[in-house]
């Protein structure tokens, strides 16, 4: 589950990792008052105000209705109601959203850290996250902060480093000396660094997180270490656990599909192909997804419906598939071993007829538990169904309706 900055910011702030201050607001009149509030706590005169949606690059991002950016600097409280008015209810696209952009509901308004002092602010990255080939957890960062971490990979890769955590042992002394160090820091700054770094995996580790990215780490011209932006995902497993992060959820910025699936216990997943796919199970789901591409297609979807796929869920995952405009045709995969061939076939049909007339053609692969019977019935519907028993029948019948 994906956190706003504001949120993420929250949690870091809740374990004593030092963030740049702020507040939200849904109302150019709301960010008015959070400027004067800001002012009053913390001294500061100008305002960063920020949109809120669950996407990166807002800084570069365009509002389409204004021509606003996603980020932009108040030089005054005079200044942050047109700003906030600029943001609030258009559509911010930027490099990882869609061509439409996502709609701004709230915006945050916050200090301005890089005053002028003895020295010139430095942005650092860093982020920490899973290392999937170890099953550890890493530290990463770099000296390149406010840049598209992605561009640093592959233009200068030798300026990103890692720190593996041993997880019997934990983050050690020695590897947040190490990461203050590789980032040039001295003295104050250096000391500052090293609290940041165990704060912010304190945090990474008790919030169940699956990735905390910092970026920019800012170094202000005092040296003092803050978080200036905080991309934050939890993991969804956990949230059982996490009461009052799972209350932290913004639907809004979610696929309106996959939370209706989400909501009726199945798993979905959207994506850009042309054949619908309804499986029971990951990885049979995996394997079908990529017969289709064999067979000349593009999945359309992952659609897990579990082990009960009775009518009623049957229906419901049809009703999604068809929500999008692409789909050519649909795959039923199904092995029959808790759910017997027949009744999934039965289901089958009977969503069929509760909808009505369904645009694209429909293959049905049973295998398992009465396949021969579910065939049958499949058969004998006279519904625009193809059956097949062996998973390259499937394929077979996906090309011929794709040609």
């Amino acid at each position: 589950m994906n956190l706003h900055e504001y949120q993420g910011k929250g949690l870091l702030k809740s374990y004593g990792v030092a963030i740049q201050e702020g507040l939200v607001a849904d109302s150019p009149e709301g960010a008015v008052e959070a400027a004067k509030q800001l002012t009053a706590e913390t001294g500061t005169e100008w305002f960063v105000v920020k949109a809120q949606i669950h996407a990166g690059g807002r800084g570069k991002g365009t509002v389409t209705e204004t021509g606003s950016h996603g980020v932009v600097l108040a030089k005054g409280l005079d200044k942050v109601a047109d700003i906030a008015n600029g943001i609030l209810g258009g559509h911010l696209v930027t490099a990882q959203t869609s061509d439409t952009g996502k709609k701004v509901n709230k915006v945050l308004v916050a200090q301005d850290v890089y005053y002028p002092g003895d020295a010139e602010p430095e942005e650092y990255y860093m982020s920490v996250l899973m290392n999937r080939e170890t099953g550890r957890n890493i530290i990463m960062y770099s000296t390149e902060g406010g840049m598209d971490i992605e561009a640093v990979a592959e233009n200068t890769p030798h300026l990103i480093f890692k720190e593996e955590i041993d997880p019997k042992v934990g983050l050690q002394g020695f590897q947040a000396r190490k990461i203050a160090f590789n980032l040039g820091l001295s003295g104050q700054a250096f000391k500052e660094m090293t609290k940041f770094v165990f704060a912010l995996y304190a945090a990474y580790d008790g919030i169940d997180a699956a990735m905390f990215e910092i970026n920019p780490v800012l170094k202000t011209s005092d040296s003092k270490i803050i978080a200036v932006d905080a991309k934050v995902s939890v993991d969804e497993s956990a949230l059982y656990r996490h009461k009052d992060i799972a209350e932290m959820r913004d639907t809004s910025e979610e696929d309106p599909v996959e939370l209706e699936a989400s909501e009726a216990g199945l798993n979905y997943v959207n994506l850009d192909g042309n054949v619908g796919c309804m499986v029971n199970g990951a990885g049979l789901a995996m394997a079908t997804m990529d017969i289709i591409k064999l067979s000349g297609g593009e999945p359309a979807n992952f659609l897990d419906v579990g082990g009960t796929a009775d009518a009623e869920r049957v229906e419901k995952a049809f009703r999604m598939i068809l929500k999008d405009p692409n789909v050519k045709a649909i795959l039923i995969n199904i092995f029959g071993g808790i759910v017997r061939c027949d009744r999934v076939a039965q289901g089958v049909v009977d969503a069929y007829k509760n909808i009505g007339e369904i645009p694209v053609p429909i293959i049905v692969r049973l295998q398992g538990t009465n396949a021969v019977e579910a065939k049958e019935i499949i058969d004998a519907s006279g519904l625009n169904v193809h059956s097949a028993v062996l998973l390259k029948e499937a394929a077979a019948i996906v090309s011929e309706v794709l040609a």
